[in-house]
């Protein structure tokens, strides 16, 4: 295989943007116009063989040597999936850095109608060079104001393409009414009220307003670490729950009430917590997490307080990334906040296991190799740890 060399001249890694949503929703229309803004000619697209590419007015400028490559008129690269789509980026970069196709600075990667967003975000963080060069930055949902209600009821894949967002374009508001547009707004502010709800007509969008918002976007530290995790949104209203004071808000029940048995498995909460995490009980903690509950947790995001340093973390199912050390913090708030969206699991069952975080495998006494762990924090451990595999997911 070719290698791979250094990208960029900071070293920062490209930023990808999926863009999901149900049949018919609008995607192709929505990524169409994006491209066509002028600050988007260095972008590559890249869509399913099986998809709504529909991007025939755009094209071609240019065609390359590949045939499954083209240039559009807007200067943006599009390319098919034909094989893996880890090939396809494996491919475009190295395209890109023999000077065979423009260099991109961003890729757009737009999936079926029907497509599972998970398995597609998995694919994007798990494998072994991928993550080494790309980096998700957004995941984009497009739905149908007028006909998302039904697709919600019937279609659970609709229901997690909502539910992993981070952005939500509400398509089609200019014919669909004004009831019919608020009852949507609240269902989906319900299954995932971390998602920033845009209503767009004719998919008419300041792509800046979908794209550059992951932690590693450029601009502002503060300012990306609040848009991309956003817990804002998740109230600390709650009442205290055990020693630790871990608050949620899990069931938003003053929400839409007409939602679907779809919508009632879908969770997305917050949890906050005061007190440090240690770097032992943190990383047993996410492995435990990831094996036990790992199918049941679609995303995770999250700001930690390790021993007094920022540190972030990020999963999909069982996938939880490397956690990154941030240079500082971004605000004046020490706390830690993790927002979890999850498939039959609730906050209670995730906050039986959160004693965990509190191990440290120091011995104490202190540099005595012989000495023994604090008998009482390795109780709390031993609790925490039977609570993965005990906990009701329902």
């Amino acid at each position: 295989m070719t290698e791979i060399k250094e990208i960029g001249p900071d070293g920062r890694r490209l930023p990808v943007v999926l863009i999901t949503g149900f049949l018919g929703s609008g995607k192709t229309t929505l990524l169409s116009r994006i491209l066509q803004h002028k600050d988007m000619g260095n972008t590559a697209v890249i869509v399913n063989e099986f998809g709504e590419i529909g991007l025939d007015h755009m094209l071609v400028e240019t065609p390359t040597d590949d045939d499954e490559m083209v240039l559009l008129n807007s200067g943006c690269l599009c390319c098919t999936i034909r094989g893996d789509l880890v090939d396809t980026l494996k491919d475009l970069l190295i395209k890109r850095q023999k000077g065979e196709i423009p260099a991109f600075e961003r890729v757009v990667v737009e999936t079926t109608g029907l497509a599972d967003p998970a398995p597609i975000l998995l694919t994007i963080l798990s494998d072994e060079l991928i993550p080494l060069w790309f980096v998700l930055d957004s995941v984009v949902t497009v739905v149908d104001a007028v006909n998302g209600s039904g697709q919600l009821d019937t279609h659970f894949e609709s229901v997690k393409q909502a539910a992993v967002a981070d952005r939500i374009v509400l398509s089609k508001t200019d014919i669909a009414d004004k009831t019919m547009i608020e009852d949507i707004r609240m269902r989906l502010a319900k299954l995932n009220p971390g998602a920033d709800i845009q209503e767009v007509s004719h998919g008419d969008v300041d792509p800046y307003r979908l794209l550059n918002i992951g932690i590693e976007a450029t601009g502002d530290r503060e300012a990306d670490i609040k848009e991309w995790l956003r817990e804002d949104a998740f109230h600390d209203d709650c009442a205290e729950h055990d020693h630790d004071h871990h608050h949620g808000h899990d069931d938003h029940d003053h929400a839409h009430h007409n939602h679907s048995h779809h919508d009632e498995t879908i969770k997305s909460f917050a949890i906050f917590r005061d007190k440090p995490i240690k770097p032992d009980g943190l990383k047993l903690w996410l492995n435990m997490l990831a094996g036990f509950r790992g199918p049941q947790l679609l995303r995770v995001k999250g700001l930690l307080n390790v021993n007094g340093e920022p540190i972030v973390i990020h999963a999909v199912q069982h996938l939880f990334h490397d956690p990154i050390s941030l240079p500082k913090w971004p605000t004046d708030d020490r706390r830690s906040r993790i927002v979890f969206i999850t498939h039959d699991l609730d906050r209670a069952a995730l906050e039986r296991t959160l004693d965990a975080l509190d191990l440290d495998a120091t011995p104490a006494g202190g540099m005595n190799p012989d000495a023994p762990f604090d008998p009482e924090a390795y109780k709390r451990f031993v609790a925490a740890m039977s609570a993965f595999g005990t906990a009701d997911p329902k």
